[in-house]
């Protein structure tokens, strides 16, 4: 711990006390969990004096709303590469593209995306604005890429973008979910089952 410790704060510079506070926080949710998280932790894990991360963060949850903002923020930045890798590809590979890539950040992101989409964040009242506007921009984001397939005659012209983007959501994120939390433990199946999501979205986008 002493020589982590250590090359924390050898990588720390001064002006990104912030973006360090946010990835130790990540760190600590993934390899130890949230029960060993505390800002005065965090600080001794950085080596900035105990009040430091008070100037960014009031409170423990308002920090982990934070990192929740995070991972919108990297989900999106993961979900355009796969966009923009699966361009001249057809649109059915392009929709098993984005499955793939939606499961793989969840899974291999789960300390972020347990915040994001997790009720103890979302049932809080102290949810922030910033964290609201992070979510609803990323759902909007994805019903505007389905409208402009349909305006271009890629996809069905038929198909209503809101409902369409909610249910295909809210499978993908039934399947990570039960990836994350131990329900599924075939890992050898994540690839089929992600292959039949894409076949049954693709079968409701195809014109």
């Amino acid at each position: 711990m002493a020589s982590a410790r250590s090359n924390q704060r050898k990588g720390y510079h001064h002006g990104d006390l912030k973006a360090a506070l946010l990835d130790e926080t990540a760190r600590i949710l993934r390899d130890e969990g949230e029960d060993a998280l505390s800002l005065r932790r965090l600080a001794a894990n950085i080596g900035v004096s105990r009040t430091a991360p008070y100037h960014h963060f009031k409170d423990k949850q308002n920090l982990l709303g934070a990192v929740a903002e995070e991972g919108f923020v990297r989900f999106n930045r993961a979900m355009q590469k796969a966009l923009e890798q699966g361009r001249g590809r057809g649109g059915e590979q392009a929709t098993r593209d984005y499955v793939a890539a939606y499961v793989s950040f969840a899974v291999s992101n789960s300390e972020y995306y347990d915040l994001m989409y997790g009720s103890k964040l979302w049932r809080s009242a102290s949810l922030t604005a910033t964290l609201l506007s992070s979510a609803r921009g990323t759902l909007r984001a994805e019903v505007e890429r389905i409208q402009q397939l349909q305006a271009r005659g890629l996809v069905a012209g038929t198909l209503d973008p809101l409902r369409f983007t909610q249910v295909s959501w809210g499978m993908l994120h039934g399947i990570s979910r039960l990836l994350i939390d131990g329900v599924y433990t075939d890992t050898a199946s994540v690839a089929p089952i992600c292959e039949t999501a894409a076949a049954m979205l693709w079968q409701q986008l195809k014109r």
